[in-house]
């Protein structure tokens, strides 16, 4: 039977409703995949600014312009070349970057007042600090905090540091009384500088950037130093190099002004001391400057002659922290601040021993001083 002019059926699956839904879904797919999402949006970051906190530490904060503080998306995918960071004689021409870390129990206004006098270009210097949760950890963390308002807000512009990043430590002080006596008594010194070793390896681990060329160890109380320190210890092109850190003090014979050695942790090493440490146990740390255990090495601090040659540098196997200038790959290599027993020395002068184990040779400047804070 013929069918009727224009009639005809739809095959089966070939329903128009399912076409045209069909046809919907296809450009929502494809209006998805090509339009761009405010979340992919949200992650560009500026060159010159850290907008996230796991971004570089040595970039420069940006806080969230959010209410919650909260970032719409994740970090950015940083790529960094370790071969282009230079570590030269010359670090002011070469722009090098310089990440000067502090240990802080007490703040010294002194201290931070050298700290501003160092003409080494601020906006190339990051700042970091630790401090212990105590009572006294706390004021001074409030009045290096006024510090740096006042500094970093309201100061010239040539007294910025490109940044300041401040830690408090999560561990427990080994003493209570930060003061000297207390802080140096023999049976203090084991558990003290394990702490410290932990507080600088802290700080080192968490603001150690891959721009960072160079890191200066400078301690809280280091109040007087040559404003070119830091150019005066880069020229001289060592892995680790350390100055002489002397005290000023009121003379009562002399009736005068005088200084004497503070720091007697940088040193060469002895055949007696040597021989002592093969005795102890795997535990047991040599200490130098008591009485109670006489290594006869070679201080530096013994080593500063009057009107002698600053830029004269020895060799040494153990360094002190007081003022220690570190190429930032000694520290990338793995030479960290032991708070153990490491061949019978901890914290730096421990880690001069696992420096040269690793390759670097520590040197010290003995006519070249820094002057720790008298109390």
């Amino acid at each position: 039977m013929a069918r009727p002019l224009g009639s005809f059926r739809l095959k089966k699956g070939r329903n128009p409703v399912t076409i045209l839904l069909g046809i919907v879904l296809c450009i929502f797919i494809l209006f998805f995949l090509v339009s761009p999402s405010s979340r992919a949006t949200s992650t560009k970051v500026p060159s010159v600014t850290a907008q996230h906190h796991l971004s570089p530490p040595t970039s420069p904060y940006k806080k969230s312009s959010l209410k919650s503080g909260l970032q719409t998306g994740p970090p950015p995918v940083i790529r960094y070349n370790l071969n282009n960071v230079t570590i030269t004689t010359n670090p002011i021409e070469n722009q090098e970057h310089v990440l000067i870390l502090t240990p802080m129990s007490r703040f010294y206004q002194p201290y931070w007042d050298n700290l501003l006098r160092l003409n080494y270009p601020h906006e190339l210097i990051t700042l970091g600090f630790i401090l212990p949760k105590t009572k006294e950890g706390n004021a001074a963390t409030a009045a290096l905090q006024q510090q740096i308002q006042k500094t970093q807000k309201r100061g010239p512009e040539k007294d910025r540091f490109k940044s300041i990043i401040i830690l408090r430590q999560d561990f427990d002080p080994a003493i209570i009384s930060q003061d000297e006596k207390e802080r140096h008594k023999m049976s203090n010194q084991k558990a003290r500088r394990a702490v410290m070793a932990k507080a600088r390896n802290s700080l080192l681990f968490t603001t150690l950037g891959p721009a960072t060329s160079w890191v200066l160890w400078l301690d809280a109380d280091i109040v007087e130093s040559p404003v070119t320190l830091i150019q005066d210890l880069a020229k001289h092109n060592k892995d680790i190099i350390v100055p002489n850190c002397f005290q000023r003090y009121y003379d009562d014979k002399k009736k005068k002004m005088d200084e004497r050695p503070y720091d007697y942790n940088s040193w060469q090493d002895s055949d007696i001391a040597m021989q002592m440490a093969s005795k102890m146990g795997p535990d047991d740390i040599l200490l130098e400057g008591y009485p109670e255990m006489a290594t006869y090495r070679t201080l530096m601090a013994h080593l500063a002659t009057d009107g002698g040659d600053k830029n004269l540098a020895i060799p040494l196997d153990g360094v002190g922290g007081t003022a220690l200038l570190v190429k930032a790959d000694v520290h990338r290599d793995g030479a960290m601040f032991p708070p153990f027993a490491f061949y019978h020395l901890i914290e730096t002068e421990g880690f001069a021993k696992m420096a040269k184990r690793l390759g670097w040779q520590p040197y010290g400047l003995p006519n070249y001083k820094v002057y720790h804070y008298n109390e």
